[in-house]
């Protein structure tokens, strides 16, 4: 998905990997007898369903479902509430939108305590070629320092930790325990392209009513580093997708259709007219956005929240960040400190990539009449979507941009949840009471559409939980750790497991 879940610090180890990750609490919850016997069958059942639960995961990286590509619609969302219903999800239904379907389900166990999941079923995009394992196959790889990996599209946004927590409950219904809580599926299938129809989901009369009984929604993650840190984040930034396209035929200069290149002594260049226009978004420094009251609804970070970013960047060492990103200074050239509160605080305007004329071997000699350059802003409390889309829009008109097409692809606002809520102090606690100290941030960089769930006419706190690691979302050789060598990191049935102990503690 669009959020990052990785963070570097450092903790006590728990977990001997793979088989061992099973059972995995430091300090037990404190549970009835009952409720511990149940919980010690639920977590004995996952290692005897390791071989399923891998073949489940390569099975679903099969079938991928690209929302920006149109692919395996509607064989996705189908699969999906397959899926929930083999886990033991009823009142499974496909739910219609503008756009691609969403999945909704109710898990009812006669608890007193009701949780809502929020799923995605869609994947990013990929070129085969640039991949060692083939992106589909899921292919199980060896990975030095950490065990063995499943290599795929989706193993770890968002199949690998989605599956784990699937797994969970299928550990629950093959030893014929009931679950602590109730659980409420909520699932999409166009988180890649930004949501642009998630909140007909949420709306849906009985999928609100359904959510209104609820005390919080998890977001399914594979929290941990190579090193087993883990952070948790208290929401996440917004976003907006876009294109900025600049034709001859919307400007009026320029050429119509693609014409011979000498003539750019004679013809405007629809392709210099839109890098013209990405000048006057940001300022002379390249990078801080200069669109006019871009940053007049952005809330700063409070005292506690910069103290939050200050113990992060005192437990992170900076240099395994760098060499992690490949990269060797920060913008401006700001010290490790400075460069997490800008990181943490402010919203950005970013090209994800240009298009335009000829890309293929060797050169050709055109002007180009049409060029694309693809943006996402990300947003901070209290910005909106829609407002700093307008925002854009007038900087574009008032700089002479006003033929430049802004065609928004999705985007949503940015999601905050009180640390102090119950529902997040039970995220906290079992990490805790799981021998883990959780660094705790403000927010994460990346996004994801808990805005529909935080904000009225909800207001529920949300936030992501899990043990397993898993990197390379949105590029190639994804990947999602299976069986861990490294006593730090929780493999899958680790993974499964820390599942159980979270629907425990909200319970």
């Amino acid at each position: 998905m669009n959020h990052p879940s990785d963070s570097s610090l450092n903790r006590r180890a728990f977990v001997q990997g793979g088989l061992a990750g099973a059972v995995l609490v430091a300090t037990p919850i404190a549970l009835s007898a009952s409720n511990t016997g149940d919980k010690e069958a639920v977590m004995s059942q996952i290692p005897k369903m390791r071989a399923e639960n891998i073949k489940r995961l390569q099975d679903w990286i099969a079938l991928p479902s690209i929302a920006a590509e149109n692919r395996n619609y509607p064989q996705g969302p189908e699969y999906m509430a397959t899926l929930a219903r083999q886990a033991g999800f009823t009142d499974v239904r496909l739910i219609p939108t503008s756009g691609k379907a969403g999945v909704f389900g109710r898990l009812n166990a006669g608890a007193s305590t009701t949780v809502a999941v929020y799923f995605m079923y869609d994947v990013k995009q990929f070129v085969a070629d640039e991949w060692s394992s083939p992106p589909l196959e899921g292919r199980l790889v060896p990975k030095e320092g950490l065990g063995t990996v499943c290599m795929g599209r989706g193993a770890v946004n968002q199949k690998g930790p989605q599956n784990a927590f699937l797994s969970a409950l299928l550990a629950f219904k093959a030893t014929g325990q009931k679950l602590p809580v109730n659980l409420v599926l909520v699932c999409e299938g166009e988180e890649e392209i930004g949501s642009p129809h998630f909140g007909e989901i949420v709306m849906t009369p009985d999928v609100l009513a359904s959510l209104k009984t609820c005390v919080g929604i998890l977001l399914t993650e594979a929290g941990q580093n190579p090193d087993g840190s883990l952070e948790v984040t208290l929401g996440a930034k917004g976003v907006v997708e876009l294109e900025l396209v600049s034709s001859g035929e919307k400007w009026g200069r320029g050429p119509q259709k693609d014409v011979h290149s000498s003539l750019e002594a004679q013809v405007d260049s629809p392709s210099w007219h839109l890098i013209q226009a990405l000048n006057t978004l940001i300022e002379k420094d390249g990078h801080t956005p200069a669109v006019e009251g871009f940053f007049e609804l952005a809330k700063p970070l409070s005292a506690h929240q910069k103290q939050m970013i200050m113990k992060y960047a005192a437990e992170v060492p900076e240099a395994v960040v760098k060499k992690e990103l490949g990269v060797s200074r920060w913008v401006h050239d700001l010290n490790w400190q400075d460069s997490l509160l800008r990181l943490y605080s402010k919203p950005t305007i970013n090209i994800e990539g240009l298009v335009g004329g000829y890309t293929g071997p060797g050169g050709k000699t055109v002007l180009p009449h049409r060029a694309v350059a693809k943006i996402d802003m990300r947003l901070v409390p209290d910005m909106t979507a829609l407002d700093t889309l307008e925002k854009l829009k007038a900087h574009l008109a008032k700089h002479g941009f006003g033929d430049i097409e802004v065609n928004m692809t999705g985007g949503y606002d940015p999601t905050q949840t009180d640390e102090n809520s119950k529902f997040m102090q039970a995220v906290l606690k079992t990490y805790r009471k799981l021998g883990i100290a959780p660094q705790v941030v403000p927010r994460s960089p990346g996004s994801w559409p808990g805005y529909r769930f935080t904000n009225p006419p909800l207001s529920l706190p949300a936030g992501g939980f899990g043990l397993g690691h898993g990197t390379g979302a949105h590029a190639p050789d994804e990947y999602y750790l299976v069986d861990s060598t490294n006593p730090k990191v929780s493999g899958l049935d680790g993974a499964v497991a820390s599942f159980v102990e979270i629907l425990y503690a909200l319970a």
